[in-house]
């Protein structure tokens, strides 16, 4: 079974959010179990708050590090540790091609932002990452559900889709099934 180890950096302020993605992950662990691949989701909730010597947050950067994919979510203020950790995941991006980013941010619906979210959105800007907003917690599971079945398509490495012929694949939800047949200049998508 391939292990999939994801990070979630956020602050408090989007603990529903975060509750939702990890219901959605593991429904999602349930859909692949037949195709021998298991997501992990570490969120700072689950880790451990004991006292280090060089403090607990150096504990999280390393499971930030050993992260496949690597998501923040922000909405009024990034936060010093989950900045920190976007810089330990960068870091290792930099030098291992790994793991993945992704940085989403919640749809200000009239609330007061902090300096720290214009600041971070800058350095995204001067790296030239594109990061997606989101409307609620189901617009961010649209979109991040997107992402991991194109990089379960690309095996988890580096995205490398129009290179490579995909064959064909039926993908079945409910009642509705989508045959995808694919090639390196064509997609035929046929509903049922």
């Amino acid at each position: 079974m391939k292990k999939i180890n994801i990070f979630m950096a956020s602050s408090k302020e989007l603990l529903s959010e975060r509750e939702y993605f990890e219901r959605e992950i593991y429904r999602k662990c349930k859909v692949w179990f037949e195709r021998d691949i298991f997501l992990h989701l570490d969120i700072w909730e689950d880790l451990s708050a004991r006292m280090l010597v060089t403090g607990s947050q150096s504990q999280y950067n390393q499971f930030v590090r050993a992260a496949d994919l690597f998501v923040l979510l922000a909405y009024t203020k990034v936060g010093m540790y989950t900045a920190e950790e976007f810089d330990a995941a960068f870091g290792q991006f930099r030098s291992m091609q790994k793991p993945f980013i992704f940085t989403y941010f919640k749809a200000p619906d009239g609330v007061i932002m902090d300096h720290s979210l214009t600041a971070f959105q800058q350095k995204l800007s001067e790296l030239k990452h594109f990061y997606g907003t989101f409307r609620d917690q189901s617009d961010l599971w649209l979109q991040f559900n997107k992402e991991l079945d194109r990089l379960e398509m690309d095996g988890f490495s580096e995205f490398k889709r129009n290179d490579v012929n995909r064959g064909s694949r039926t993908i079945t939800q409910g009642e509705k099934s989508v045959y995808i047949e694919k090639s390196v200049n064509d997609v035929k998508i046929k509903i049922q």
